[in-house]
């Protein structure tokens, strides 16, 4: 692996690390900005599911843009730049903004939003299409780092925001993301710049705008199921099995636990993936998260209940980084923008899946939260065995034209 590629590796996780700070910010003062706007409290749930409506199409949009775009040497930086600049002053105006009323409000929370995924897809898809395809699973590793860390951090950040005047962190997040997008820019033309891999990919040329191939829509569906077990787990049942055994206020503390192994668990899952390939790793990821997730459930105490949340985390890590892998594989030659695009899309689909759930009220309901405890579980050993399934006849395919 060439220093340029690894350094780009960690830039991508400072990136990523805060434009989700920006995510959480706005998050966690969307409440006072929607009151100040005249928006009843009902009503914000309905604006986070437009945010993940939002990112759905875009991201997969952009990631398609990216792909034309990087035809021309050093054009994919400049357009993330400009686009983050935009997307960075509107996210700076929406604590000015909120007191001229909801409409406005609204208008502008969508122009960040629209621009926000140029920051998603395309700078990942840059690892596609110039790393060396053995150093694919450590550089994802890298860029996803940023992300966990940000999700680690995010309970600690809605404790210390509390009574602080939103119009700093709004602008400190903007600035400094500004900052770090500009980056983009050199960075592009120093991985173009770089010999080409030794180890090209055989997948076959990328399709046409708006095309999937067979490999691409089983992906999107198996990281579908994935994700919304990832969502109905983390978002909607952590809270509630640490309320069991710790009081509210411990919740800042425990929720990143999660997190915690996410963090740790994907660099070794990078070289078990090296190894056997992004599905083999995603399906038995998968299964050893349900096994957690069941654990979680049905722990006796809160050391038990840590242990198998961090497991469960450990998972998630594993499973999102090989997912980076095996997308990048379905995409080679052209189409790594449009498939990290897709991936993306299928995270914010289950995240607006479980913000649908919410705002209709059926958790209120005995017997579908009876069930909902046991659909992540399932979901993840649903996926897991499919996507093991795979693997297995990927390598037999492999093993029959070795053969011949």
């Amino acid at each position: 692996m060439s220093p340029i590629t690894h350094r780009f590796g960690w830039y991508l996780a400072v990136l990523q690390l805060f434009f989700t700070l920006c995510w959480t910010v706005y998050a966690i003062y969307l409440p006072k900005l929607a009151a100040s706007a005249g928006i009843p409290p009902g009503a914000i749930i309905l604006l986070l599911m437009l945010d993940q409506a939002i990112f759905t199409v875009c991201d997969f949009a952009t990631g398609v843009a990216a792909d034309k775009v990087t035809r021309v040497l050093g054009r994919l930086g400049v357009w993330v730049a400009a686009l983050t600049v935009l997307s960075c002053v509107a996210f700076l105006a929406l604590p000015f903004v909120a007191s001229a009323g909801a409409p406005v409000l609204i208008a502008v929370t969508v122009v960040w939003t629209v621009t926000s995924s140029a920051l998603r897809a395309p700078p990942l898809m840059l690892l596609g299409k110039y790393a060396a395809k053995p150093a694919i699973p450590y550089l994802s590793s890298l860029a996803l780092l940023g992300y966990g860390l940000a999700g680690a951090v995010g309970p600690y950040l809605a404790v210390t925001l509390r009574e602080v005047d939103p119009r700093f962190p709004f602008a400190l997040a903007s600035l400094v993301l500004v900052v770090t997008a500009l980056g983009m820019i050199s960075a592009e033309r120093k991985l173009a710049a770089q010999p080409p891999p030794a180890t090209e990919p055989t997948a076959a040329p990328a399709q046409a705008f708006g095309t999937l191939t067979k490999p691409a829509i089983v992906f999107a569906l198996g990281m579908i199921v994935l994700a919304l077990g990832y969502q109905i787990h983390f978002a909607l049942e952590s809270a509630p099995l640490y309320l069991r055994f710790a009081k509210p206020e411990q919740l800042s503390w425990l929720m990143p636990v999660f997190w915690v192994g996410f963090n740790v668990a994907m660099f070794p899952a990078s070289l078990i993936t090296k190894r056997f390939g992004g599905y083999a790793v995603m399906g038995a990821a998968a299964l050893i998260g349900a096994l957690a997730i069941v654990a979680a459930h049905v722990a006796q105490n809160l050391e038990f209940l840590v242990a198998a949340q961090l497991v469960s985390g450990a998972a998630w890590g594993a499973i999102l980084m090989s997912a980076f892998t095996v997308a990048f594989t379905v995409g080679a030659n052209g189409g790594e923008g449009r498939m990290s695009g897709l991936l993306f899309s299928t995270l914010a689909l289950a995240t607006l899946a479980r913000m649908a759930a919410v705002a209709s009220g059926i958790g209120g309901d005995a017997t579908f939260r009876a069930a909902l405890q046991w659909l992540p579980a399932l979901c993840w050993a649903f996926a897991g065995a499919a996507l093991l399934y795979l693997a297995v006849a990927g390598l037999k395919r492999m093993a029959a034209r070795g053969a011949t």
